[in-house]
């Protein structure tokens, strides 16, 4: 008895990725996280939920939306970091 090897085009039909139908429900929120405070001195795990949030230096701002992920990072650095809620239109 012969072995085949599957050719790559037929494992490519078999992993055809579903296409995503986009959900309409009421606005995102989105926050505005500014860092305040150096990261001199700060602990390691500090300086990784700042990376993390996606801030570098001081008065650097990014926006996300607000999810418990993104509050939870905020609770651990609240002393680093302003933050504002904005409604995303």
């Amino acid at each position: 008895m012969a072995v085949t090897k599957a050719s790559p085009q037929e494992t490519q039909k078999k992993a055809k990725p579903k296409p995503q139908a986009e959900k309409a429900g009421p606005p995102k929120k989105q926050v505005k996280i500014r860092l305040k405070r150096s990261l001199i001195g700060r602990p390691q795990k500090q300086r990784e939920v700042v990376k993390g949030l996606g801030l570098r230096k001081i008065d650097s701002e990014v926006l996300r939306n607000d999810c418990p992920e993104i509050r939870g990072m905020i609770n651990k650095i609240p002393h680093l970091v302003e933050v504002e809620y904005l409604e995303k239109k």
